[in-house]
């Protein structure tokens, strides 16, 4: 059965006698209502080997709206019971007293890399997923630790938050979980209505769109941004946040698509917010 601990000193101290036995450490950073994406995640790191520890914790500091925060689906009972299913070891589920008691003053923030895409329209998002990551990191301690690429500008702070900041984990990014019909798995999915499920294709659309253009030799950002934007036109429900072609690495508009790049895009359906991408091999 998996084991459930709800603070930082029960979990450092399960986490002690773990590594007196030798056995690596993996963690699976989640904001619960899991479904097979993160399903994919726990596998893998359960593949892997070691003693898992999948936490589980709706973190108030990223997010930017009160209303968003408010409306994410939690279902402690059912997150548990998939984590069982997939020999998760130990569930690390703390109430947000217990990770940020005392009115913390310090934050990790990283420039750069939160310019462009979610940046911009989530202002204080990277900031606190940088934060409660390294808080993460720090309080877990793993040789490993998994992350989805449907997240994939969180994917690369995260990276670089590692290296600047010299933390002995290894990131493992583990490949986007799609429907049958394209729509990325995300636990904002089960908030959509009949009509908007139907209508949130649009957004896997675009972005194949745009992938097929490079990879048939287009090499003009801007072509290729707004043949993809021209996807949207079919499903006016659909309201466009962004929808950019950057660097894979910098997460920077690029000139020209000559190198690999990653095709990227948010979009609204009703109240619910999604958001996915491609890296794409540009064509030699």
């Amino acid at each position: 059965m998996v084991e459930l601990l709800r603070t930082i000193s029960d979990l450092r101290a399960r986490l002690s006698a773990i590594r007196r036995n030798g056995a690596a450490i993996g963690l699976v950073p989640t904001m619960g209502a899991l479904h097979a994406g993160h399903g994919r995640l726990l596998e893998k790191a359960v593949a892997d080997g070691g003693f898992v520890v999948a936490s589980i914790f709706v973190n108030p500091t990223q997010f930017h709206r009160e209303d968003d925060f408010q409306s994410y689906p939690r279902d402690l009972a059912t997150d548990l019971a998939f984590c069982e299913r997939r020999n998760v070891d130990a569930a690390f589920v703390p109430d947000a007293d217990e990770m940020y008691a005392g009115e913390p003053l310090t934050s990790v923030v990283v420039s750069g890399l939160t310019e462009h895409l979610c940046g911009p329209q989530r202002p204080g998002h990277f900031e606190g997923v940088a934060t409660v990551v390294t808080k993460l990191l720090n309080i877990v301690q793993p040789d490993r630790a998994y992350f989805g690429e449907k997240d994939r500008q969180q994917l690369v702070v995260i990276h670089r938050v590692v290296k600047d900041l010299d933390i002995p984990v290894e990131i493992i990014g583990v490949p986007t979980v799609r429907e049958p019909d394209g729509l990325a798995l995300s636990s904002r999915n089960q908030l959509l209505s009949s009509e908007e499920r139907q209508a949130a294709t649009v957004l896997y659309r675009a972005i194949r769109k745009a992938e097929e253009l490079v990879q048939a030799g287009e090499t003009c950002p801007g072509e290729v941004m707004k043949q993809g934007l021209a996807v949207f036109e079919s499903e006016p429900s659909a309201r466009v946040e962004y929808f950019e072609v950057v660097d894979p690495q910098q997460l920077q508009p690029v000139d020209e698509i000559k190198a690999p790049v990653l095709i990227a895009g948010a979009a609204h359906l009703g109240a619910t917010r999604l958001i996915d991408n491609i890296l794409v091999e540009a064509r030699e």
